[in-house]
């Protein structure tokens, strides 16, 4: 076998929020996602960012990007590729880029494993200098997207089966792997590894991850800047009031 990879989710793991804001952005400006529901694309990402997401809200947004996109040329989305890395990229954690580049520096393959399209999996794979991706793959016909999945879905119980696939073809030692990710969604691609890390784990898998003795990495802060600004905005509305009252 050849040495152990890392297998690194994307949302919320390597990058703060969610790829596919960045995409909805870019297909709002181009006309083809209604801009009213940017805002709400805008509410779910940081709601996303804070809490994680949950099995139903990934099946509803499948379905939304199955409907936006069939029917539409594959081109037309390649197309948006420069303005979403613009905004994917400023947004990749530096700690975790490290963490997959100590594990090429010890010989080991980094693969981002997302349950976003093959193509931003390969795309970011190539700009962040990692071995590949495995994401979802689109059907499509003639060139145009069918708005249906081709294999898999990866997610959940899919990224495993990529995985397997992936380690038959490179002949990786997956019980000598690691893999990292946020969420409680993504324990079968976390047990499918000897080495399972949970990155800024929402609250189910930090319970899972406290239980079975995992690593635990923590860094993002936004909801503490957020919890931090509250209670600064609720002191300064005290102080207000306080000055009102001795005034009177």
């Amino acid at each position: 076998m050849s040495p152990a990879a890392a297998f690194f989710d994307l949302d919320r793991t390597l990058i703060a929020g969610s790829s596919g804001f960045h995409w909805a952005r870019a297909g709002a400006r181009a006309g083809i996602i209604p801009r009213r529901r940017l805002y709400a694309d805008a509410w779910a990402n940081l709601q996303f960012r804070l809490q994680g997401s949950t099995d139903e809200a990934t099946a509803k947004v499948q379905e939304r990007v199955s409907a936006i996109i069939a029917g539409r040329r594959a081109v037309e989305f390649a197309r948006l590729a420069p303005m979403v890395l613009a905004g994917v990229l400023p947004r990749v954690y530096p700690r975790m880029l490290q963490v997959a580049y100590d594990h090429q520096d010890a010989g080991r393959p980094v693969y981002i494993c997302t349950a976003a399209t093959q193509g931003t999996a390969d795309m970011l794979a190539t700009v962040l200098g990692f071995d590949g991706g495995l994401g979802t793959q689109l059907e499509e016909e003639d060139g145009v997207l069918t708005g249906r999945i081709q294999g898999p879905f990866n997610y959940g119980e899919g990224k495993p089966v990529r995985m397997r696939e992936l380690a038959g073809e490179e002949r990786i030692d997956l019980a000598a792997s690691w893999a990292y990710s946020d969420s409680a969604s993504d324990l079968p691609m976390l047990r499918a590894v000897g080495h399972p890390v949970a990155v800024n784990p929402d609250a189910e898998l930090a319970r899972v991850a406290r239980e079975e003795g995992w690593e635990v990495m923590r860094f993002e802060t936004l909801g503490r800047r957020l919890k931090i600004g509250a209670a600064a905005v609720a002191v300064a509305a005290a102080g207000t009031v306080a000055r009102k009252v001795v005034r009177r």
